[in-house]
């Protein structure tokens, strides 16, 4: 189907039901497959392929578009959106261009709209990037024009439903049972770890796995840019998240700022997603007032330097 017909489609839907959340996802998909049977042209699809499109017309108005069947899919572990005809994803280790793209450049600002107000947070032209993160946990970053020249890009993070676990790793050989065996009793004697490593390297991964060894009588408070740590083993948890300013360059809450409280809130341990910058420090003071055991992930980046 050519993108004309499809946006002629969601025209009528739209025109012909108020297609907003007072509407009922029964009633909208009903009307949905009215109107693609009363269409003529459609009447050579098969069954197969009405489904599809019904699925596809009710995901760009309750959904995220195209990008829906891909959020679902299990096997796919990151989105990339360059702009809105560019669309990769990696699946099983390896990355690919999809033969999928919004109908419009201002169609996928609308779902990058959606997306971050469901977590209060604003993105606009002066202020281009920002990290959000979707209902299920998948992490977002999403940077617009002018920092982003091809138009609106937004890469998805995805997290399988249930963290790795450190028996998962030993088995998929990316640790040794002697390695994790004395991981856990690291963990166990509240010893500080840092977990550095390249992007997409497996660091918050790895972070989750090793937060299954701490013990679930602790009180634990996480700290992060965007939540997606899975601690499943402390029911004492506490998972703190900051906040970008506002339109008018206020209100902003850094990770230095909920270190720096996370001190008053009887921490046993202190977890931070990642540190990049100045909050370093905090940590590190965080870990010499008697917050030991406190594990945190660096971004950690090779500088090839040449003489």
């Amino acid at each position: 189907m050519n993108d004309e017909l499809f946006r002629a489609l969601r025209s009528d839907i739209r025109s012909g039901l108020d297609v907003t959340s007072s509407v009922g996802n029964g009633e909208l998909i009903s009307h949905i497959e009215r109107t693609i049977f009363e269409r003529e042209e459609l009447r050579p699809l098969t069954a197969q392929e009405k489904r599809a499109l019904v699925r596809r017309l009710f995901d760009s108005f309750r959904g995220l578009d195209v990008l829906q069947p891909l959020v679902d899919n299990p096997a796919i572990s990151e989105i990339m959106i360059n702009s809105h005809e560019d669309i990769f994803v990696e699946e099983e280790g390896e990355i690919r261009r999809l033969p999928l793209a919004f109908e419009s450049a201002s169609r996928l600002e609308d779902i990058i709209q959606i997306v971050v107000s469901d977590v209060n947070r604003v993105v606009n032209e002066s202020s281009p990037i920002v990290d959000a993160r979707l209902k299920d946990g998948s992490r977002v970053n999403i940077v617009l024009p002018p920092v982003a020249l091809k138009g609106p890009a937004m890469t998805i993070r995805k997290f399988p439903e249930s963290p790795m676990t450190m028996d998962d790793l030993v088995r998929r050989e990316a640790i040794s049972r002697e390695a994790a065996d004395l991981l856990k009793t690291l963990v166990a004697a509240k010893y500080n770890i840092f977990i550095s490593g390249g992007t997409g390297s497996g660091k918050t991964t790895f972070l989750n796995a090793l937060s299954q060894f701490i013990p679930p009588q602790e009180r634990v408070i996480t700290i992060e840019d965007s939540a997606e740590l899975q601690i499943v083993t402390v029911p004492n948890l506490v998972s703190l998240e900051t906040r970008n300013a506002n339109t008018e360059g206020r209100g902003e809450i850094t990770i230095r700022d909920l270190i720096r409280s996370s001190l008053r809130m009887r921490p046993n341990r202190i977890v931070v997603g990642e540190v990049r910058g100045a909050e370093a420090l905090d940590m590190l003071q965080a870990m010499n007032t008697g917050h030991d055991g406190s594990p945190s992930t660096i971004l950690w980046i090779q500088l090839n330097v040449m003489s």
